[in-house]
């Protein structure tokens, strides 16, 4: 966090996420309303104001490549500083699991959290700074939703008929946490094996550590058919 500013976006809540290593110069956040216009006879033009409409957030950076020796720049913000590969993997995988993430932008004196849709995620590679990474990146406020459940309550009348109503039973939010995959403990298997063979990537064992909550020594005995959580 640089002067009490940051951006963080996190996934299945918070089970995985980063900040994002260099801040933007600036973010544009952006809802309008919903209000309609009528033309009414001897009334002229009214408007009808509605909710307002879903936000809308943009901002441009670049994912910094790790310089030699591991020395961070000041222009990095970001305590957990990783290669850009890993925060281009991490997005796209997002988008194609087509589930909402989360923006939380915190500054003095003002905090935004909001449940998004990645719209727009383009980048390049910089010239003249090989390694660095250039993105753009559009989320959209995301709105939970649920069908509502209706209860048809019939009542007997003074009259000896019968009075049907409706009662609506407010719906649930929707649980945002995707349900985590599992694998089954084989022999000769750690994790580093399993974070290989199933997510591709060998040095992702320390997120089904933590997942799972197993401890440095648990690992050295891991037990043939134990089921392990996957990270999203």
């Amino acid at each position: 966090m640089s002067d009490g500013y940051s951006i963080e976006l996190s996934f299945n809540n918070r089970a995985i996420w980063f900040e994002l290593p260099v801040l933007p110069e600036e973010i544009e956040i952006s809802g309008e309303g919903d209000g309609e216009t009528y033309s009414i006879t001897d009334l002229g033009q009214i408007n009808v104001i509605k909710a307002p409409g879903l936000k809308t957030i943009h901002f441009e950076s670049f994912f910094p490549a790790i310089p030699p020796g591991g020395t961070v720049p000041k222009y990095v913000s970001s305590a957990n500083w990783g290669e850009p590969a890993d925060y281009i993997q991490l997005i796209e995988d997002w988008m194609s699991k087509r589930k909402p993430i989360r923006f939380i932008f915190t500054s003095l004196g003002l905090k935004i959290n909001l449940a998004v849709s990645i719209e727009i995620f383009n980048y390049k590679e910089v010239a003249g700074a090989p390694g660095d990474f250039e993105y753009e990146l559009e989320l959209k406020e995301y709105v939970f939703y649920a069908a509502k459940k209706v209860t048809l309550k019939t009542t007997p009348t003074a009259a000896g008929t019968t009075k049907t109503t409706t009662q609506k039973e407010p719906a649930k939010r929707p649980d945002e946490r995707a349900k985590p995959k599992t694998v089954t403990v084989k022999s000769g298997d750690t994790l580093m094996k399993i974070a290989k063979r199933e997510l591709g990537d060998g040095s992702r064992w320390k997120e089904i550590q933590k997942l799972n909550g197993l401890t440095d020594a648990q690992l050295k005995t891991l037990k043939i058919g134990t089921v392990l959580k996957l990270p999203g």
